[in-house]
């Protein structure tokens, strides 16, 4: 088995304002704003979900294909992560753009001005899992990306009977109803956050038992409440595992995926899919930037066991 993962590839440039944005901003101007804020420091970070899941999953001892468009800027992005485990053969670069990027710029108050930059992003509909030798047996993971894209894949794993996962993320605002059940038709899982999960009930009309035929298993991730794993027929509650610090929460949910998809190829029960979701969550928290942290399978599976108690299927992955 295969695990693809689909969506954004993108670079994060991160400052920071040694002052507060409301001081430099004259509310009887607002109709011609010209203003530059001069940064005190500048943090380049990889990152995109779909990378950052793909990281994550090469931590695991998983050789992931990164499934994506990516621009003419990307060749050192693609040696990290491919030195990281990640198998990068399906993020095509489209030499006429740059890779998606993100800028934020963050005051001391806590504001922010920020700006996406779609770049190559644009052409994701072009890059189709038939062209990546998608087969039968392996594990799609569509996240966000171009809408446009979104759906294709979807549509691509419903005709090649290819098992995949659902996760709209933050593209969720991008669909209407309608769209949102089309996305998510034939999933094995539909997974959101507790806001997206709102959301999607609120745009598509539906309750929660409803979305049992859109999706197999529905699963709500709820920050320090942990997650909700839903079944048509019961519900499994999953623990977080708990931080040794909190640094930054960017790519936690990027990396509870990973987890998540790690334990669902060794067919794992959904506790203990769940708990590895959980842990790989953790680890990012503990750093600066969704693609900072570092362990092997070894040091996972030690911490697992630290975290939740003695597990038989966790010690497969080392047997």
């Amino acid at each position: 088995m295969k695990l693809v993962i689909t969506g954004s590839i993108a670079t994060d440039y991160l400052m920071t304002f040694p002052g507060q944005f409301t001081e430099h901003i004259l509310p009887d101007k607002l109709d011609h704003i010209s203003l530059s804020f001069l940064v005190d420091s500048m943090k380049k970070q990889q990152g995109g979900t779909a990378a950052n899941i793909a990281y994550s999953l090469a931590l695991l001892g998983e050789k992931p294909l990164l499934v994506g468009a990516v621009g003419r800027d990307f060749e050192d992005y693609r040696r990290f992560l491919t030195g990281a485990g990640v198998d990068t053969q399906g993020a095509i670069v489209f030499p006429e753009a740059f890779t998606a990027s993100f800028f934020a710029n963050t005051d001391q108050a806590g504001n922010q001005i920020c700006s996406f930059y779609t770049g190559a992003m644009q052409y994701a509909k072009q890059v189709t899992l038939k062209s990546q030798g998608v087969a039968l047996d392996d594990l799609v993971i569509v996240s966000p990306n171009d809408p446009e894209a979104m759906i294709m894949l979807a549509e691509e794993c419903r005709s090649l009977t290819t098992k995949f996962i659902c996760d709209p993320g933050q593209q969720i605002a991008r669909f209407d109803g309608e769209q949102l059940k089309q996305l998510a038709q034939g999933s094995q899982i539909l997974i959101l956050n507790e806001y997206e999960y709102g959301l999607f009930l609120d745009k598509t009309g539906m309750g929660e038992q409803d979305l049992f035929g859109l999706c197999e298993t529905l699963i709500v991730t709820l920050g320090e409440k942990g997650a909700r794993i839903c079944l048509p027929a019961n519900t499994v509650d999953i623990p977080i595992a708990r931080p040794e610090t909190v640094l930054d929460p960017t790519g936690v949910g990027d990396a509870f995926r990973a987890g998540l998809m790690k334990g669902l190829i060794h067919r794992f029960t959904w506790e203990t899919a769940g708990r590895m979701g959980s842990l790989a969550a953790a680890y990012v928290l503990e750093t600066d930037g969704p693609q900072s942290h570092h362990y092997g399978l070894e040091q996972f599976i030690d911490r697992y066991v630290r975290t939740f108690g003695d597990s038989d299927e966790i010690a497969k992955l080392i047997q």
